[in-house]
């Protein structure tokens, strides 16, 4: 009887330790910042647009066998030559719209939205 009148209360106990261990996961997990992946294959941005939040870090990885380079027309940041596989970030801390181009391939060109969510 003992075991029985128990199990309620432990039984309970868990659950809550579960759903406090699921907020606290959820609560971790939206404070990390986002990471938002844009390729360059073929002499283009892949995807030629992204939309952001505050905080997050654009990473542009260069695929092709040509060197690259991701500069913002407005100068907020700039890569330097980018060979195969080689990579650039930038976190994006405020809201606006970013422009950017292939200092070497013009017509290359993204943009990345920052809006808060």
């Amino acid at each position: 009887m003992t075991s029985r009148a128990l199990l309620p209360t432990t039984f309970s106990s868990a659950v809550a330790a579960a759903m406090v261990a699921a907020a606290f996961a959820i609560g971790a997990a939206a404070a990390e910042p986002r990471t938002v992946t844009v390729d360059i294959t073929k002499f283009a941005f892949a995807p030629k647009e992204v939309t952001v939040a505050p905080g997050t870090k654009v990473v542009w990885t260069n695929h092709d066998d040509t060197p690259h380079t991701v500069a913002a027309n407005d100068k907020a940041f700039a890569s330097k030559g980018l060979d195969t596989d080689d990579r650039f970030e930038f976190t994006f801390a405020r809201e606006g719209d970013f422009a950017y181009i292939c200092t070497v391939h013009p017509f290359m060109t993204g943009v990345v939205h920052v809006k808060k969510p």
